[in-house]
């Protein structure tokens, strides 16, 4: 469920913001594991839409494999994110203070995980076209691990 909390984001979580996950689970796609998120505001403007979202995985959890329509900007506030490609690397390990941005569409499957033994906790902005999923659900690539 995804309670909206009001209230005004500092600017500097705005401009610095981190992506997760979303969307419908398909036959074939690897669900999130131990992941809660928080609506803080949305957005239309000018046939743009603007979410922002406080995303928490707790130890040893993931968004499982996913990939993003629209852009992706982020902040970690606290824990670290590993960020793993479709190719099985890491291609990220961010502490708190941490900036994150995504690359776009289906040719850029990733998963986010904490392997730490605190919460991670991001503030996320995702900039989109109005009602396209926050993110694409993905099968495991093959890496064996969501």
């Amino acid at each position: 469920m995804t309670r909206v909390r009001s209230g005004v984001m500092p600017a500097v979580a705005l401009t610095t913001v981190v992506a997760a996950f979303s969307g419908a689970p398909s036959a074939v796609a690897t669900p999130s594991v131990g992941v809660e998120a928080v609506t803080i505001s949305e957005a239309t403007v000018d046939g743009v839409e603007y979410i922002t979202r406080e995303i928490t995985i707790a130890p040893g959890g993931s968004t499982g494999w996913h990939y993003h329509d629209g852009q992706v900007f982020g902040v970690i506030q606290d824990g670290t994110l590993t960020h793993d490609t479709a190719n099985c690397t890491v291609d990220g390990i961010y502490p708190p203070g941490a900036p994150i941005s995504e690359a776009s569409g289906p040719d850029h499957v990733h998963i986010g995980r904490n392997l730490g033994p605190v919460p991670l906790v991001m503030v996320v902005v995702y900039i989109q076209p109005p009602g396209t999923p926050l993110s694409e659900d993905a099968p495991d690539p093959g890496c064996g691990f969501a």
